[in-house]
């Protein structure tokens, strides 16, 4: 029951993210803005996860799991309300920004609640369960998506969350027991509010370049700010006992590369939701029913593929798959500069497909190879910080893609958004995925062999 409970709350927050870039034209119809614009309620979601998620777990031991856990879910649904009946850009922001803050306390919460709670024997079992709503986001949310905003309207892929949340907060109370150690460790404020300003710094100056909101010296200041807040923190993780982001397991080469290509690898993953939404909506004109279903095809070559990581890793080695796939990857993204009205589906889909399938080996490895060299001791620290990094990457992928087309529409002189700006786009998250094979280049040959050993073990 409980890794069910546990589930079906992060299956509400997966969804939700998958289906906001289906609406993206419609809401950008109501709120009389252009949808290229609404990027900023995907970066600002996953923004408020990559800031908050570092606390998570200080959270949960200073008030409890079952407790943060409720409220999480509680706070979701706020945010899903406020998304619905927001009337204006700034208010669906801050809407998306309270989402994120609560989506960054679910997943990491709801892990340390089954850890407490589920019988050692049954932990293997529970954890592999809470892989499915990862899947079912991807899958199901696109098609869901456009379903609801073609029959019904936009406002539906957040009022959808109400009933599903106001379930699973019966459900917790009445099944789940609090988790909450004697002692909660000393939060590092300080160094909350150094990263928080740093990476709200770096995005902020992006949507800025993208869409002109700030003049070239505010830009250049916040980003001077972000630097400073950036080498700050770095003098005061050393001088803390416990800081919340430890830049010392930087010093682990398969984790600082896992990290630092992963995280330019991942704008593919913030980036390709919304080209295709611009593209197959905006630029080609299909309804968001037909582009959801198109875009489907990826998370399914990403299903294909989960079945077949291991023995693929275990034949030809990490350093080598994350090339490959890297730049395979890449490739296929770029490729997709290529699609026009006159495109036949087929081809769309089976280059989504291949895609997917190389994409998902790619995050499957990364994913695995970031924790490899770690011992025990710090495993829990090392996934604080690719957790951030992961939202990090997602973010930048969203803001780059939208500052490629802002400025190729600019540079046509034109007043909106057409097929040859969204082409653009696809080049340069293709080149930048591409150009993390650079990164992995480096691994050790042998890197994450001792992984593979235990899987045969």
């Amino acid at each position: 029951m409980i890794p069910w409970l546990v589930g079906v709350a992060l299956a509400m927050q997966m969804l939700d993210s998958n289906m906001v870039a289906s609406a993206l034209p419609a809401m950008g119809l109501a709120l009389g803005v252009t949808p290229v614009s609404l990027n900023v309620l995907i970066t600002a979601y996953v923004l408020a996860v990559a800031i908050f998620v570092p606390i998570s777990s200080w959270t949960a031991d200073r008030f409890g799991a079952k407790r943060v856990f409720l409220w999480a879910i509680a706070l979701f649904v706020l945010g899903s309300v406020c998304c619905a009946v927001s009337q204006t850009l700034g208010q669906m922001v801050a809407s998306r920004i309270l989402q994120g803050l609560s989506g960054a306390m679910m997943v990491p919460v709801g892990r340390i609640i089954l850890l407490h709670t589920v019988p050692r024997q049954d932990l293997l079992k529970a954890i592999s369960f809470l892989s499915v709503p990862a899947l079912v986001g991807p899958v199901f949310g696109p098609p869901l998506g456009g379903l609801l905003v073609t029959y019904l309207s936009w406002h539906w892929i957040f009022l959808i969350n109400i009933p599903i949340g106001i379930l699973g907060i019966v459900m917790v109370r009445r099944h789940i027991v609090e988790v909450r150690p004697d002692t909660a460790p000393r939060l590092d404020f300080l160094g909350f509010l150094l990263l928080a300003f740093c990476m709200a710094s770096l995005v902020i100056c992006m949507e800025a370049v993208s869409h002109g909101s700030l003049s070239a010296s505010a830009v250049a200041g916040l980003a001077a700010a972000g630097v400073a807040c950036a080498w700050f923190y770095r003098g005061h993780s050393r001088r803390v006992a416990e800081p919340l982001i430890d830049l010392d397991l930087l010093k682990t080469p398969s984790f600082a590369i896992s990290v630092l290509g992963g995280s330019v690898s991942r704008f593919v993953v913030g980036a390709t939701p919304f080209l295709l939404v611009m593209q197959l909506q905006v630029g080609m004109g299909y309804s968001p029913l037909m582009a959801g279903l198109i875009s489907l095809s990826g998370a399914m070559g990403a299903l294909v593929m989960k079945s077949m990581a291991t023995r693929i890793l275990g034949r030809f080695g990490f350093r080598n798959v994350l090339q490959t796939t890297s730049l395979i990857t890449g490739v296929t993204i770029a490729a997709c500069a290529t699609f026009t009205a006159s495109t036949p589906i087929w081809l769309m889909v089976s280059i989504l497909l291949v895609s997917g399938f190389f994409r998902s080996l790619m995050f499957t490895a990364v994913n695995s190879l970031a924790y490899a060299d770690i011992d025990s001791a710090n495993m829990s620290r090392a996934n604080g910080f690719a957790t951030m990094a992961t939202q990090v990457g997602i973010s930048l992928g969203v803001g780059i893609a939208a500052a490629a087309l802002n400025l190729s529409t600019l540079l046509r002189g034109a007043a909106s958004l057409a097929l040859v700006d969204v082409m653009v786009g696809y080049v340069v998250i293709g080149v930048a995925c591409a150009a993390s094979s650079l990164a992995f280049r480096k691994l050790d040959p042998h890197a994450g062999h001792a992984l593979l050993s235990q899987d045969k073990d």
